[in-house]
């Protein structure tokens, strides 16, 4: 099995052109330009919406709340309703050349839902894989602590060739995905109880960086493949620049 390509790369000052990576890699990859790559980095302020919330009627008014808000609108690669992003965060994203991306939906969600939450537990935290009644952007594959809190969130999205799984995990800061995300979803139409939001640090009861959240995504990764660190090279940044 060839090695993963792991990439830590972060744009905090170009939300949009963070996304425009992400999905310049999963074209790439599709192409069979690059090979099996993962993303693991810290992200600026920026609430992602989803497909369906940039066809809802309130969507021009969820952008607006976002940019009240401080946070930069983008519109996120994978599926799902509007997650908040900032830079007490994880973003991930992993693309995965695939032949048959529709066969194999449900055994990457689960990889990566696995991956999360077993890099939460080696933090320290009761991590298990499931809904919370009423949590933003709701999911079966979300990571929540206790059955309580959600902690992280996991879309997915496939184009011929490949399929992108990428996601938010909140390691601080669960006031500002409230703070957020509460007039976004109220110009979406949209429900949830803002106290099913939680964070790393929350759940432990200590200060919990962004840093040592990555390193325990970053050793999880590395008992179930090959790591390869990386960077953007040079034709996917132009690829990106040029969808952003």
């Amino acid at each position: 099995m060839p090695p993963l390509r792991l990439i830590r790369r972060s744009f905090p000052d170009d939300p949009e052109l963070g996304t425009a990576v992400s999905r310049a890699i999963l074209t790439r990859v599709a192409a069979d330009e690059l090979p099996a790559t993962m993303r693991v980095h810290r992200p600026a302020r920026e609430v992602a919406f989803g497909r369906q919330d940039v066809a809802a009627p309130g969507y021009p008014a969820a952008r607006e709340a976002a940019r009240a808000a401080g946070f930069a609108p983008v519109e996120r690669l994978a599926g799902g309703r509007a997650a908040v992003f900032h830079e007490g965060t994880i973003a991930f994203a992993r693309a995965f050349p695939d032949p048959e991306p529709p066969k194999r939906t449900y055994e990457r969600f689960m990889e990566m839902a696995k991956l999360v939450a077993d890099a939460l537990r080696r933090m320290g935290v009761d991590a298990r894989i499931g809904e919370v009644p009423g949590e933003y952007c709701p999911g079966a594959y979300s990571v929540n602590a206790k059955g309580r809190r959600k902690l992280s969130g996991i879309g997915q999205r496939m184009i011929r060739g490949a399929a992108h799984v990428g996601g938010v995990i909140v390691v601080s800061g669960e006031d500002l995905v409230r703070d957020a995300l509460v007039p976004v979803y109220q110009a979406l139409d949209l429900e949830w109880d803002p106290g099913t939001s939680g964070s790393i640090a929350a759940e432990l009861g200590r200060d919990v960086t962004v840093d040592e959240a990555i390193e325990a995504v970053v050793a999880e990764l590395g008992a179930a493949h090959d790591l390869e660190e990386a960077d953007v090279d040079d034709e996917t940044m132009a690829l990106a620049r040029s969808q952003s």
